[in-house]
């Protein structure tokens, strides 16, 4: 090849080289453009029987009582509005709500919406219409199919009413289970036509178990009773996708949580902090759901009424907020959770008591809580002007009289409140005496509400005969 043909072919592999850098530029640019275009959404809506009120765009959060709002916006003279945002959403089910919240309609918001309805508010399920691309359309041919199967599924339900025998409640009992089939199946359907919506993900997260009719021999030759529950908490998540942010922005979650953790977990500690940390697994790779899971968890450990669960709220605190798991707590919120969780730590089963010398009611002997010799020791944090307290300690006392004696109890019960004569009124005009020890703390050196978590009254522990916390039983 000679030199100006070498050279030529060089400049035009330059220009070449240089055109597809540029194109490739364009189309990344482009490509760009249209991703940030996506993002947020526009809804046209006319209401055709509503003017010149105002209306809000709310989304759930995971549970159904509580809806928080987006935006607001008002119908002009002919019905119109629209809500726009460009701001990016994860999308869920959505509701359009008037101010004054006696009228909602649901919608389905994904991100990147452009879509108009049109309405008419005294008759939503009917009336409306969607253009635009959307799931919304489908979404109320559900709602209409939900409408018309409640109706008829309450129509079977009123002949239980009306049954006179057996028979006559199990043929009820039949036509409500061959009922509730219809609803399975009509769901199934709707996800094979339309497999890659929102919708479909809806369906699959509202999906339960189906139950195994047929009860596989145990060695004994028995039927295991226990095999259909087994494989419904097994199988109770399979169809959740923990991937998916959207589920979190409807009405679901919390109630599969609910039922999940109150019907299906065994309530003891090792078995809630077990199937937590199997849910937070499952949750780890989605923010909101991680966030509302850990929240959700955090919440009902902490406030529950069942024996123990202050334990899981310990552990949760010690292995997800201080390791820095809840990315959306700062540090005012965490150093919360941390002092909650310290002045808990101390009070769960097993642990030892913490020792409190106090006086007795005359405020000249000290009684120690560890001198107490009793095969059980019920420690009670009360005041003489507690409304609860007032109510239980007769019944304690009666309580004692005809079954805790006989086992060794012995009631030492704190007044909390430095109400010294109306304590020492109570005492004698409730007779309060054979099994009970009364102990006040009028020079204030016990640090008793530290130590017990002693934030209300009554507050109630059983200890052990070593003084080891048996179970806490009681704060009102």
């Amino acid at each position: 090849m000679h030199l100006k043909q070498l050279s030529y072919s060089k400049q035009l592999f330059s220009k070449i080289k240089s055109t597809f850098i540029l194109l490739v530029v364009f189309s990344l640019t482009l490509l760009s453009f249209q991703s940030k275009a996506k993002n947020g959404y526009q809804i046209k809506i006319k209401f055709n029987d509503v003017t010149d009120s105002t209306i809000l765009l709310c989304h759930y959060y995971g549970k159904a009582s509580t809806v928080f709002i987006d935006d607001s916006t008002n119908l002009n003279h002919k019905g119109e509005a629209t809500f726009k945002s460009d701001k990016k959403i994860e999308g869920g089910i959505y509701m359009i709500l008037f101010k004054n919240r006696m009228t909602s309609m649901e919608i389905i918001l994904l991100n990147g919406d452009d879509y108009s309805f049109e309405v008419s508010k005294n008759d939503i399920y009917n009336t409306a219409k969607f253009t635009g691309k959307t799931e919304n359309n489908i979404f109320y041919d559900y709602q209409k199919y939900l409408t018309k199967y409640g109706m008829q599924y309450q129509m079977i339900e009123s002949e239980l009413g009306r049954a006179k025998t057996k028979n006559d409640s199990t043929a009820v009992n039949e036509k409500l289970i061959a009922k509730s089939h219809e609803l399975i199946q009509y769901r199934n359907k709707f996800r094979d036509e339309h497999p890659n919506t929102f919708i479909a993900k809806l369906f699959n997260a509202l999906e339960e178990p189906e139950i195994p009719k047929e009860l596989p021999l145990k060695e004994d030759g028995s039927r295991d009773s226990t095999y259909p529950r087994t494989v419904y908490v097994a199988n109770y998540w399979n169809t959740y996708d923990f991937k998916d942010d959207r589920l979190i922005y409807t009405p679901i979650y919390e109630r599969k949580l609910d039922d999940y953790l109150t019907k299906f977990v065994i309530p003891i500690p090792d078995s809630v902090i077990k199937e937590s940390d199997k849910l937070l697994k499952k949750a780890e790779h989605a923010n909101e759901t991680f966030k509302y899971t850990l929240w959700y968890l955090t919440r009902w450990s902490e406030t529950s009424k069942i024996m123990g669960m202050d334990e899981v709220f310990v552990y949760l605190v010690e292995n997800y907020y201080m390791k820095g798991r809840a990315f959306w707590v700062d540090s005012a919120q965490l150093a919360k959770y941390v002092e909650r969780a310290q002045k808990i730590a101390p009070n769960m089963i097993g642990q030892p008591a913490m020792n409190l010398r106090v006086m007795d009611t005359s405020s000249t002997k000290n009684i120690s809580l560890y001198d107490i010799n009793a095969d059980y020791t019920i420690l009670m944090f009360w005041s003489p002007t507690c409304g609860h307290c007032k109510k239980e300690m007769p019944i304690f006392d009666s309580l004692y009289k005809k079954v805790l004696k006989k086992y060794n109890v012995k009631m030492f019960a704190f007044e909390a409140d430095d109400e010294t004569q109306k304590w020492k009124d109570f005492i004698k005009e409730n007779k309060l005496s054979e099994g009970w020890i009364h102990v006040h703390d009028p020079n204030r050196t016990s640090n008793f509400r530290s130590f017990y978590d002693v934030y209300s009254t009554p507050t109630i522990y059983l200890l052990d005969d070593k003084k080891n916390h048996s179970r806490k039983t009681h704060q009102s």
